[in-house]
C-alpha cells in the first residue's frame, strides 16, 4: 500500500485554534457514490457523525470509490486535504478494496501531517464467509496497514478485524440479508451504521488519543 506517502512533513504557521476536523479518506467503503445513498448504498464514513459531539469536532468525508491508496494520491485527492489541514486535525485512512498490488513502501513511512493526527483503519472485510466465519485480511492489506502505521507512528485501528467479529455474532444470514443489498462489499444503511460505530470502538482503544474526549457518551 501506499498510505506511507501520506506521512507527509510540512511545516506551517500558528493559527487562531478552532474546531478540530475529522478528515476521511478511502474508497466507497467509506463513502458511496455521492455519499447520498444511491441505490441504498452507504459508507461507515455517512454515519461517524453520529458517534461524536459536532459541536466540538467537525467531521468532512474525502473518501471517493474506486480508489486505491495509489489512485487517491496520483489523482490530486490528497493535495486538496493536506491543503486544508491544520494542527489538532485528524485524518482517518482506510483503503485496501481496490489496491490491486502488495505495495508496502514503509521506507517514507514517517513524519507528520502538518500537525494533523494520522489515524489507520485496516478495510472493512467483505461479506465473504468460509467455515462460518468471514474472511480476513490479516495476513494481506489489514496488515500492511498494521505495518504502515507502526512505521509511521500513526493510530492504528484494526476494522477489518472489529467489523468480523461483529459479523461473526450475527451470523451469515443474518449479515448478508440485513446488511448487503447488491454485491458483497458495500453495505447498506444499517451495515454503515454498525461499520461506523466499530469505528468508534476503535477510538476507544487508542492509548493517549485526545479524539475520545469528543465521542458521545
Amino acid at each position: 500500500m501506499l498510505i506511507a506517502a501520506f506521512f507527509l512533513t510540512a511545516g506551517i504557521a500558528p493559527e487562531k485554534k478552532s474546531k478540530p476536523v475529522i478528515y476521511l479518506i478511502g474508497d466507497s467503503t467509506v463513502r458511496n457514490g455521492s455519499g447520498k445513498g444511491e441505490g441504498g448504498l452507504w459508507g461507515w464514513g455517512n454515519y461517524l457523525y453520529a458517534q461524536f459531539d459536532t459541536s466540538k469536532v467537525s467531521i468532512r468525508n474525502y473518501a471517493l470509490g474506486g480508489r486505491s491508496s495509489r489512485t487517491f494520491i496520483s489523482e490530486g485527492l490528497w493535495d486538496k486535504v493536506l491543503a486544508k489541514l491544520k494542527p489538532g486535525d485528524y485524518v482517518f485512512i482506510q483503503f485496501g478494496h481496490n489496491d490491486s498490488s502488495p505495495v508496502n513502501d514503509n521506507s517514507r513511512a514517517r513524519g507528520t501531517l502538518k500537525g494533523a493526527v494520522p489515524v489507520v483503519c485496516s478495510l472493512v472485510p467483505r461479506n465473504i464467509w468460509e467455515n462460518g466465519k468471514v474472511m480476513r485480511a490479516s495476513e494481506d492489506y489489514g496488515k500492511w496497514a498494521k505495518e504502515s502505521a507502526q512505521a509511521g507512528k500513526a493510530y492504528f485501528i484494526d476494522l477489518n478485524e472489529i467489523i468480523a467479529a461483529k459479523y461473526d455474532a450475527l451470523g451469515e444470514n443474518e449479515v448478508t440479508t440485513k446488511l448487503f443489498l447488491t454485491d458483497h462489499t458495500h453495505t447498506n444503511e444499517a451495515g454503515a451504521i454498525i461499520n461506523a460505530q466499530a469505528v468508534t470502538e476503535g477510538i476507544k482503544s487508542l492509548n493517549n488519543c485526545k479524539l475520545k474526549k469528543y465521542l458521545m457518551n
